[in-house]
């Protein structure tokens, strides 16, 4: 029998698999399309996510979404979602054994969404996605080739909100993520450069 899109969420929403099952409010699963050239992760939801059961739509995620409009991403060109699907206490950090017992989900996750290019936001979704030896400060912005994606590590737009100074590096690796993607044809060219969105998120 075909496990599809519903059989996945379902397994989501019932899983105990680790100690964040207990205080969850929501799982949270996507944002986007459920098939999309290009898929961006993050660490974990946070209070906002957890109320909503929607990733990144927290004041972070408002400044993501503020770059890929700029940019002319919709939402039918990507795929959000994080690390674990539940929010983790205060917001800390998953642990390893936290990370471990949600990425098969993730594993799934990545065969309904088909994307061709993978997008790490933050040194969490970097470390536990691709074990590497070196600080997402000096891998980002650079391309990867595992498997059969393309991955690109990235800071974490919640870091940028602390670290304004920092927003020229987020802003650059989101256009070479667009560029890479006309390049591969798998969205149309813009007709304009875009602007930079001012501000703090």
């Amino acid at each position: 029998m075909e496990y599809t899109w519903p059989d996945f969420v379902t397994e989501c929403n019932q899983c105990e698999n680790c100690e964040l099952a207990r205080s969850r409010k929501n799982v949270v699963i996507y944002r986007g399309s459920i098939e999309a050239p290009v898929m961006f992760v993050g660490e974990g939801p946070g209070a906002s996510e957890d109320e909503q059961g929607q990733p990144f739509v927290g004041q972070a995620g408002r400044l993501l979404s503020l770059l890929l409009d700029a940019y002319g991403f919709t939402p039918k060109d990507y795929h959000i979602c994080n690390i674990v699907k539940c929010r983790p206490p205060e917001n800390r950090v998953p642990t390893k054994e936290e990370a471990r017992a949600c990425m098969p989900l993730l594993a799934k996750q990545i065969r309904f969404a088909k994307p061709k290019i993978i997008v790490l936001l933050g040194s969490t979704a970097y470390k536990y996605f691709l074990t590497p030896q070196e600080p997402i400060s000096k891998a980002r912005g650079i391309w990867i080739e595992k498997s059969k994606f393309l991955i690109m590590p990235t800071f974490h737009p919640a870091f940028i909100l602390r670290n304004n100074n920092q927003r020229i590096l987020l802003w650059r690796d989101i256009g070479l993520v667009r560029s890479k993607m006309e390049e591969l044809d798998l969205i149309s060219p813009l007709h304009n450069e875009p602007e930079m969105p001012s501000g703090r998120g």
